[in-house]
């Protein structure tokens, strides 16, 4: 089937049906926008081009767009470059001698140029940042740990790009709040499950967007949301309690007479 997604093994699977995101943040607020389904063949490229597609009517100025690492290549790298969309991504350490690993060195974090090359036609030039990080105990470890990252016209320092680019985190947590909710199905119609992982990312966006209209105040240097006095699943539970008493519960059974 073209939807289903080879990957790595989980809970005694590695067939799956996948799915790319395009998510929103703004002044706090961080909003799922756009979702495709993923077929086998599809192109990175070509998911990014739909995600922005899907968007182009609400005439969203992206100031900056962070890609996870998976959309790390080639053909993504120039594509961005070429309309002219400001990005960070990490980059995938690979290389003995030379590639990537070859920058991860040093105890300063700084700047170079890089060229990814398959062939002489199948090339791309782009700026690469090392940033430098003392674990100093984190998870037990300590030492410098190297994050790199690809990045085109960013508006950030060297300094703050890590932090920064950890902001885009909050997409998986969006993705664990959503399997809250999820309508779980052994339905194999692509279309169907599209639909539920859709409902899903809905009611997330609702829930958000309550927080900040009624479950917040202002406050300097950002708008204070009281997540633990209004959680997903209180919602959740208000949303069925309403259901029941539109529909209501059927707590009772009559047997026939005679």
């Amino acid at each position: 089937m073209p939807y289903i997604y080879r990957s790595q093994a989980k809970s005694g699977t590695c067939s799956f049906y996948a799915y790319a995101t395009l998510y929103v943040i703004k002044k706090g607020k961080r909003l799922t926008l756009a979702i495709r389904g993923i077929r086998n063949r599809d192109t990175n490229v070509a998911i990014i081009t739909y995600l922005l597609a899907s968007i182009s009517s609400l005439k969203i100025d992206i100031k900056t767009l962070y890609l996870d690492r998976g959309f790390f290549s080639i053909a993504v790298i120039r594509w961005l470059k070429a309309l002219k969309i400001p990005f960070i991504m990490p980059a995938i350490k690979t290389g003995k001698m030379g590639g990537i690993k070859q920058f991860i060195q040093g105890r300063k974090s700084y700047k170079t140029t890089y060229t990814m090359q398959k062939n002489k036609e199948n090339l791309v030039t782009f700026d690469l940042w090392i940033v430098c990080k003392y674990q100093k105990g984190k998870r037990k470890k300590h030492g410098v740990e190297y994050f790199v990252y690809v990045v085109y016209q960013p508006e950030i320092s060297l300094d703050y790009i890590h932090t920064d680019y950890r902001r885009r985190f909050g997409i998986e947590s969006s993705y664990r709040i959503k399997n809250i909710c999820r309508i779980k199905t052994t339905n194999k119609k692509p279309v169907i499950r599209l639909l539920f992982i859709g409902i899903s990312f809905l009611l997330v966006n609702i829930w958000v967007n309550l927080l900040w209209r009624k479950v917040s105040s202002p406050n300097r240097g950002g708008r204070l949301i009281y997540r633990e006095i209004f959680t997903f699943k209180q919602m959740l539970s208000f949303l069925r309690q309403a259901i029941d008493r539109l529909y209501q519960v059927v707590d009772t059974i009559y047997l026939p007479s005679g």
